[in-house]
């Protein structure tokens, strides 16, 4: 019996969108990065993108549990001398929650070229609406 190996030309990518109203920052997250790599699949290949496009909505209504919306710290450097940048989970969720959602499903995929490749096809919105229609994309419940 041999094994099967996908090919990144026969990969067929299908388009999924997920409504982020109400659910939980780090459990949404991790039910999304496993589609983005292709985990969900069993054509899953480690060394190929077998992902799927995933379009994420109504990124400011995400919730938090617990203190972490006031004590958990975004953090960033600008490249400059003194340039540590923070703001809390909460100041990023009002002012930025994009941002907060990309980072967050980022950060639980590889970190290699692959990675990135996989990233870029996490499309997220902050209200209800998307430019998406043409791919005809499923809606999906996590």
């Amino acid at each position: 019996m041999k094994s099967f190996m996908a090919k990144k030309e026969e990969v067929k990518r299908d388009w999924y969108v997920v409504d982020a109203t109400g659910q939980t920052l780090g459990r949404l997250a991790s039910k999304i990065s496993p589609i983005l790599t292709g985990k969900n699949k069993p054509t899953y290949t480690p060394h190929v993108d077998t992902g799927d496009y995933v379009i994420l909505l109504n990124a400011e209504k995400v919730k938090m549990t617990g203190k972490k919306a006031d004590e958990k710290l975004f953090r960033w450097h600008t490249g400059y001398m003194g340039g540590l940048k923070e703001r809390t989970y909460g100041e990023m969720l009002e002012k930025q929650p994009r941002k907060l959602l990309e980072r967050t499903i980022k950060g639980m995929l590889p970190k290699s070229k692959l990675g990135k490749q996989m990233g870029k096809k996490l499309k997220v919105y902050a209200g209800n609406e998307h430019p998406h229609e043409a791919q005809n994309p499923t809606k999906i419940e996590l």
